[in-house]
């Protein structure tokens, strides 16, 4: 008999997501290998532009793991868009991955209303989308390769 519970439960996320890191590292030798790797290490990265007054104009937020560089999210202050800002975040983001912490692709997710053009202008391609998530909006899931 098992008892279903629905509460938001920080110790036991994070025992779950032990136990299945220990799992998914046991069911496959390229995991166990990288996880002996630095790069099996996932790192933050963070790339900030700051006005003269140091307010935030932009900045984006991501991580590296296992060669690659995920951005997380990637946002321009309206005043200053259209100046190549959001362009300068990406490029400094995408050189610290791979000069850095050598990362060889990029990935990142981006709603049809936001961004995807910009990426695609930056050399970003379509790997995957998913239509209506949230509904009405298409979800895309692109790449590129840093080397």
């Amino acid at each position: 008999m098992f008892r279903l519970e629905t509460e938001v439960d920080k110790g036991r996320r994070t025992l779950l997501s032990r136990r299945l890191r220990d799992d998914n590292t046991a069911g496959s030798p390229e995991l166990r290998v990288l996880r002996t790797d630095p790069a099996g290490q996932e790192i933050p990265l963070e790339v900030w532009a700051l006005d003269e007054l140091g307010a935030v104009a932009g900045g984006l937020t991501g991580r590296t793991w296992a060669y690659w560089l995920h951005v997380d999210q990637l946002w321009v202050d309206a005043r200053h868009r259209g100046c190549g800002l959001g362009s300068r975040l990406l490029a400094e983001a995408e050189r610290v991955a791979g000069a850095d912490r050598a990362c060889t692709r990029s990935r990142l997710e981006t709603w049809g209303f936001q961004a995807p053009d910009f990426y695609r202008k930056r050399g970003y391609e379509v790997s995957g989308q998913v239509e209506n998530y949230p509904p009405g909006v298409t979800e895309f899931i692109m790449t590129k390769n840093l080397s």
